[in-house]
């Protein structure tokens, strides 16, 4: 009968629980008061979208919570109070009256119980006050008076209530909209309990609002987690706030006193982290400054000991602390340290007994730069072997780490450093070229498709991120026995065929998306060979500009842009005719390999496929297709002499007879006189340029 009752019980707090949830519902007005936009830790490529989503250094759903459900929180069903219903073991008819008289002792019971509380008449003062603090319809102004008022209930209590759910709410909001002098106050009233409040389920958000909101008082926070921190990452709950701390709001002094106990106790007892100017420049350099001028056996001892505090968090992957900033900081500094040791081969060693602790973690660490860096630092010292096992961890990843502005560095220096490349073309080229569509809609995605086959072009790859990718060469010239260029010729092999493929398939899409018309551009110049596979893609794009010209309008009033309209896709149409990149420092073009690309052969083909429509692109509408024309005459002239295009040889339909000469032939009945002149009269932008090339033909 209990177990009925209880089971009744739980489906009217449900109940309860949905109504007020739709209660607290309300339309969110614009935030005057709050805070800016609070930034969010990098994503580990291992993580689940959805839980990688919800992570947050803060409790911003607390402000659509109500408040009396939150006072609600913590009281007793029927059952857990000893009341239980007496009709139902009975069977008798119940007394409409005896439920009513029920309630009113069960809330009777309740409200003893919570005046018995500690702080409650300060809690429900102070409650009242937040609920007019935290609303979001509130105008700044009116917002700070709410605020001063809930400073003026909980001053000189914060540290009394902080650890109370609803209370940690309430204070958190005093920081997040509070002045900075609230925020001060809160810090200074805290101080002395920041790791324990840290280890708390709901103090934790308000920790790392303080080391956000306060930089004054952020070195004494970290100060009071130094001795820790460990055990601290390993916490579940304050793992998040080292983490946050390290990774958004710590400068490189603070950095470095979160790093310290990685160090060891005698780095922590004989180095400073507080003192002049001249110490703290010193600790900011890591575990290099830690290691400065010291004898061998000392330098030995302290990579011990960093070394059994890595593998601390290694043999504990459930904890989460992988996937952090701050571990791969240390792991960093622990790598790049190893070079101080006087004997190569104890470095090897070492580097050796520290890729097995961690090689089956190495995918959560890619989304770091120090991690990245880790993981490149293993590619490029690593054997044979090694490389196909970080592939192998690396492998279910791939699509996610070519997302990942760090992650995708790790995936370029495998392409760099890796000799066998029928092995990359299986667990890592094929992977990249099957998520083309998904890939060439962001920045990173394409760089990932361009790195296939232009490695480290300045015209797509920053400066930085070139000397970034080139720190690893030295390493290779030791480690990889082939040619830099024959890998790269390799691997561009092995991407040509899907990459164009998937160019065939969608091309026409593609080249009306200024991101895919750019990656388009770079497979039909350097992709491998000239087969049938890619002359099927030139027939797709060819197709795709051949459309009536100029725009048109549909029934239904929308207007279909032409491609030649769209500034990205005929400059797409103006590098292929003429074969490559324009050179800005030599003032000239850089042309494709001739054995990937043939502009001749493209401009008669161009003639062929447009035909007559070509004239369109100068004379009629808004006639953005005067620079193209100028090109295809240009591409034209270049084979004078020549029969036909290369390329175009017998069975595949090129007929007898559709060589350049016959092109420029029809180019000039297409363009004559009258046709010139009203080129001339018209505004177009190159037109001399166009009627200058029209005039060589």
């Amino acid at each position: 009968m209990v177990n009925t009752s209880k089971a009744g019980q739980k489906r009217k707090f449900e109940e309860h629980g949905k109504s007020a949830a739709s209660k607290s519902k309300k339309p969110h007005f614009e935030n005057n008061g709050g805070a800016s936009t609070e930034k969010k830790r990098s994503r580990p490529v291992t993580a689940v979208l959805d839980v990688a989503s919800s992570q947050s250094d803060s409790e911003d759903d607390v402000d659509d919570v109500d408040v009396d459900e939150v006072e609600q929180e913590g009281e007793w069903s029927d059952v857990e109070m000893g009341v239980v219903d007496e009709s139902a073991s009975t069977g008798q008819l119940k007394n409409p009256n005896a439920s009513k008289e029920s309630h009113k002792a069960q809330k009777a019971l309740h409200s003893q119980r919570k005046a018995s509380k500690p702080h409650s008449d300060l809690l429900a003062e102070a409650k009242r006050t937040w609920s007019l603090a935290r609303a979001k319809n509130v105008q700044a102004s009116e917002r700070q008076v709410h605020v001063k008022s809930l400073m003026g209930v909980i001053r000189g209590k914060v540290k009394d209530i902080v650890f109370k759910h609803d209370a940690s709410r309430i204070v958190q909001t005093v920081v997040k909209y509070g002045g900075q002098r609230e925020r001060d106050e809160v810090a200074v009233e805290l101080k002395g309990r920041f790791r324990e409040l840290a280890q708390n389920k709901y103090s934790k958000f308000l920790v790392t609002k303080l080391i956000r909101f306060c930089p004054t008082h952020r070195p004494t926070i970290l100060l009071e987690f130094q001795p820790h921190i460990l055990r601290l990452l390993l916490h579940r709950e304050a793992t998040s706030v080292l983490a946050d701390t390290f990774e958004l709001y710590a400068n490189a002094y603070e950095r470095s006193i979160l790093l310290r106990e990685f160090y060891g106790k005698e780095a922590t007892l004989f180095t400073l982290t507080v003192g002049s100017a001249e110490e703290r420049e010193k600790a900011k350099k890591g575990l290099g400054g830690v290691l400065e001028g010291v004898d061998d056996e000392r330098r030995r001892r302290v990579l011990g000991a960093v070394k059994e505090n890595l593998a601390m968090i290694f043999n504990n992957p459930d904890k989460g602390a992988i996937t952090h900033a701050i571990v791969h900081r240390a792991l960093w500094e622990y790598l790049n340290a190893l070079s101080g040791l006087p004997e190569e081969a104890e470095q090897e060693k070492l580097r050796r007994e520290m890729f097995e602790l961690c090689q089956d973690v190495l995918a959560e660490m890619v989304h770091t730069k120090d991690g990245s860096r880790v993981v490149r630092e293993f590619l490029a010292y690593g054997t044979a072997k090694d490389r196909k096992q970080i592939l192998k961890v690396l492998k279910p990843h791939i699509e996610r780490m070519c997302l990942d502005d760090e992650a995708q560095n790790v995936l370029f220096t495998a392409l760099d450093v890796t000799d066998d490349t029928k092995l990359l073309s299986k667990s890592l080229i094929s992977e990249i070229t099957t998520s083309a569509p998904k890939l060439c809609t962001t920045i990173q995605g394409r760089r990932s498709l361009l790195y296939l086959l232009t490695p480290r072009s300045r015209r797509h790859f920053t400066p930085a991120q070139i000397a970034s990718l080139a720190q690893t060469d030295s390493i290779r010239a030791r480690t990889s026995k082939k040619d830099a260029a024959a890998r790269e010729s390799e691997v561009r092999g092995f991407a040509s065929a899907g990459l164009v493929e998937w160019v065939k398939r969608d091309g026409e899409a593609l080249v009306r998306d200024p991101g895919g018309s750019l990656v388009v551009g770079e497979v039909m110049l350097y992709a491998d060979g000239f087969g049938s596979d890619k002359i099927d893609a030139i027939s797709t794009l060819l197709n795709t500009i051949s459309l009536p010209y100029p725009s048109t309008t549909t029934k239904e009033g929308n207007t279909d842009i032409h491609p030649v309209d769209l500034p990205h896709t005929s400059r797409l149409y103006k590098t292929l005719l003429q074969g490559g990149h324009f050179n800005r420092s030599t003032s000239s073009i850089l042309h494709a390999p001739k054995a990937n690309w043939d502009s001749t052969d493209f401009a008669v083909r161009f003639v062929d496929t447009v035909g007559e429509g070509v004239r369109q692109f100068c004379t009629e509408g808004e006639r953005n297709g005067t620079f193209v024309v100028a090109e295809l005459c240009e591409a034209l002239l270049r084979a004078e002499g020549q029969g036909q295009g290369e390329g175009q040889g017998e069975g595949e339909g090129q007929g007898e007879g559709k060589g350049v000469e016959r092109a420029r032939r029809r180019m000039r009945e297409w363009f004559g006189e009258g046709v010139r002149k009203l080129i001339e009269s018209g505004e177009a932008r190159g037109k001399m340029v166009l009627l200058e090339k029209l005039g060589a033909l």
